[in-house]
């Protein structure tokens, strides 16, 4: 292969390729190209600095790596060397024109242009070149007559691109060119196609990443190099300087895989490096261990009507050994949808009540938390009156009054259990004596809402218990949860009718509205989900809004239907909702932000169109939101497309209600990406997981993190020069290193 930089080997090989010059022709009179000088620069200058990066294109790269939320964010140069390319072309395959016998796929031919003229279509001029390498011919086509000014006859280039047969012979349309008296970036050799934005070109952005490549050549940090010694030997992960070349030129398309692996590794190490320290911080703060007066717990599971289930007392064990330690509780409860993980809190909030100690429950909207208040409420009823906790609820919508007497109640200790939304990290909030945290969808919250929460007690950190409906793949809790204890619960309670799933195709469409029809009938209602577009959430919201008039115009106009979508208001939402609730119409239609954990008892059938576009556990939860009565009730799935893959997908769903393993499998087939919207909000980003996804890696990561920890708790800077200020650069938004102390 011809490599760069070597561009005296590639004209004297291009030489011995070409054969004898076409008589009587000489090349055309052209200045010679002049290398771009690139001078050394760090990599956190600023991109500018690059040739090729003027204003215009600086925008358009800040508009490319920060997106539009963070227009006037500066593009170092390492952005730029991290921006993964989407694919490649592999153009490594240098071809004689006389050897092609057919269409051959992509290959590069080196020439002579023998002639180059403009032509005239139907629609829009185009340019034609023929080439010659002494063995043959080639047509090159671009719809494009701006290549004449660029391009002249007698001149040698690259031509990459696939071989077509047409009528007019052997051709490659719009090939990728470049002259042979210089280095190559896209003929001749593997080729990145880089994600764009408009008015933003490959072949800039190839010219700029090469400029960037030789502009950092002798400046990169390898600063994982200081945290080798804590790596497992047998995970290979090549230096920076490679890491960077091979991504984005690589010799050999097996490099790529090993450049990601050191990239994607990079963003786990950094990740539970943080995770691990904030988890020992917390523990090495001072807790409230709380006594377990186990006769209290046992006559409350005796009042409830109906017996927990072996995962629900297995978990409520596992919280009892925590709160029992004088070092406060992080942990996370994950159950499936319908578990009982409320009748959980409960037993462990009326464990704070007996020592005299308040609970925080936080929901993340009003009517979760409207629906957490009435759900404890029942489960104490069975106690006695003076045995049971008081609870209050505080939401954005509690008047100013109750709000006052509320907050007077929670200063004197007379109020047990608040249940709220983000409201109770209000300044105003006071608790008398706090000891236990409750959160649920813990994801919905960022890091700080939980933090202030937690300082809410009286200089003791408390007991924080998370919850979530979304199972998660076991290795993905390190990554989404990785300083948080986990708890599962994977059981569901006996006696549950079980939800039946049908798979339909758009030819089945009237079987599903049938079904639909006759629930209805029966007094019953009926959720519908719009297709997943990822692009929109705006375009989403309208396709709700046409799909809701649509049903109401052309199959059930005699029925009461109504939409809710991500682009209403907060309030509004909560407003359909509860109309739904009360039954005042049959049909919701949604996009996919309905809300996880939203009790509908009425509710029999979740009929979700485009369900091929979703993950296994997104449309499980969606499935959840059904069977909440005593009715029989029903998924269906209305899948646009049929593929082997898919309807193999789509056939777990119908075959299993195991959310836990629906997980795994959608982790399987789909990578991390659909997990990713589960993560705690307030973390750094995570590039690179999709890119090859190894959950050994995230293991690797966390092993290696916790021995440094314990080799250096402090990550003392005199040690760790250059990994500490990557560690505090990449956790900047969320910041778990105190560096106050080194």
């Amino acid at each position: 292969q011809l490599g760069v930089g070597n561009s005296g080997v590639e004209i004297g090989k291009l030489n011995s390729a070409l054969g004898e010059r076409r008589a009587g022709r000489q090349p055309a009179a052209r200045k010679p190209r002049v290398p771009a000088i690139v001078h050394p620069l760090p990599p956190d200058a600023a991109a500018s600095n690059l040739p090729r990066v003027g204003p215009s294109v600086a925008r358009l790269l800040e508009q490319l790596i920060h997106g539009k939320n963070e227009p006037n964010r500066i593009v170092t140069i390492e952005d730029v060397l991290r921006i993964s390319p989407r694919r490649y072309i592999d153009y490594s395959n240098l071809t004689k024109i006389g050897e092609m016998l057919g269409p051959i796929g992509d290959v590069t031919v080196a020439g002579e242009v023998v002639d180059i003229r403009e032509q005239y279509g139907r629609a829009r001029p185009f340019t034609v070149a023929r080439i010659s390498d002494g063995t043959g011919t080639l047509r090159l086509v671009w719809f494009s007559t701006f290549i004449t000014k660029q391009l002249a006859e007698g001149e040698r280039i690259y031509a990459s691109g696939t071989i077509q047969g047409s009528y007019n012979g052997l051709e490659i349309i719009s090939p990728e060119w470049e002259k042979a008296d210089g280095p190559t970036l896209t003929t001749n050799r593997i080729a990145p196609v880089y994600p764009l934005t408009k008015g933003l070109y490959q072949k800039t952005m190839r010219a700029i990443t090469r400029n960037a490549l030789d502009a950092t050549r002798s400046k990169l940090v390898d600063w994982l190099a200081e945290a080798r010694p804590y790596l497992d030997k047998t995970v290979d992960l090549p230096p920076i300087d490679e890491t960077y070349e091979r991504l984005h030129y690589p010799e050999m398309m097996d490099q790529i895989a090993a450049s990601k692996r050191r990239l994607m590794f990079e963003n786990l190490f950094l990740l539970q490096l943080g995770l691990v320290h904030r988890k020992q911080s917390i523990q090495a703060s001072p807790g409230q261990p709380l006594t377990i007066n186990w006769d209290v717990v046992d006559r409350f599971r005796e009042s409830l009507p109906f017996t927990l289930t072996g995962a629900q007392q297995r978990v409520i064990d596992e919280i009892m050994s925590d709160i029992r330690q004088p070092t406060p509780m992080t942990r996370l409860l994950q159950g499936d949808v319908g578990s009982g993980k409320t009748a959980v809190a409960a037993t462990i909030a009326l464990v704070a009540r007996n020592n005299g100690k308040q609970t925080a429950f936080m929901a993340p909207t009003e009517l979760l938390a409207e629906q957490h208040e009435r759900s404890l409420r029942r489960l104490y009823a069975g106690l006695p009156e003076d045995g049971r906790p008081a609870i209050a609820l505080l939401t954005g919508s509690t008047r100013a009054k109750r709000r006052r007497e509320i907050d007077a109640a929670m200063t004197t200790g007379e109020i047990d259990i608040l249940v709220g939304t983000h409201a109770l990290v209000q300044d105003a909030v006071t608790f008398h004596d706090l000891a236990l945290a409750i959160v649920d969808e813990q994801h919905r919250f960022g890091v700080k809402q939980r933090a202030l929460l937690a300082q809410k007690a009286n200089n003791v950190q408390p007991h924080m218990l998370s919850m979530t409906a979304t199972p998660i793949p076991r290795t993905l809790n390190l990554v989404l949860s990785g300083d948080l204890d986990v708890s599962i619960m994977d059981e569901q309670p006996p006696g549950r009718i079980p939800i039946e799933t049908r798979l339909y195709r758009k030819p089945q469409r009237a079987d599903a509205y049938r079904l639909v029809r006759e629930e209805i009938e029966r007094g019953h209602q009926v959720f519908v989900i719009c297709p997943l577009v990822e692009e929109s959430e705006v375009i989403e919201a309208k396709a709700a809004v046409e799909e809701a008039q649509r049903l109401k115009d052309q199959v059930f106009p005699d029925l009461r239907i109504d939409v809710v979508h991500g682009k209403m208001p907060s309030k509004k939402k909560d407003e359909v909702m509860t109309a739904f609730r009360d039954h005042q119409f049959d049909i919701l239609v949604s996009t996919s932000v309905i809300e996880v954990g939203i009790d509908i008892p009425n509710a029999t059938v979740m009929m979700i169109e485009g369900a091929d576009r979703f993950g296994l556990s997104q449309l499980h939860q969606f499935r959840g939101r059904v069977g909440r009565g005593g009715a029989k009730s029903y998924c269906i799935l209305l899948a646009d497309d049929s593929s082997a893959t898919g309807d193999a997908r789509l056939q777990t769903m119908v075959a299993t209600d195991d959310g836990f393993l629906l997980a795994e499998k959608d982790l399987e087939l789909r990578g991390p990406g659909d997990f990713m919207g589960t993560r705690q909000s307030g973390l750094p980003e995570l590039d690179w997981l999709d890119d090859g996804f190894d959950t050994r890696l995230i293991e690797v990561a966390r092993a290696a993190a916790v021995r440094l920890l314990a080799d250096d708790p402090a990550i003392d800077i005199r040690r760790f020069p250059r990994l500490k200020p990557r560690l505090q650069q990449y956790w900047a938004t969320a910041p778990v290193i105190d560096t106050s102390k080194s």
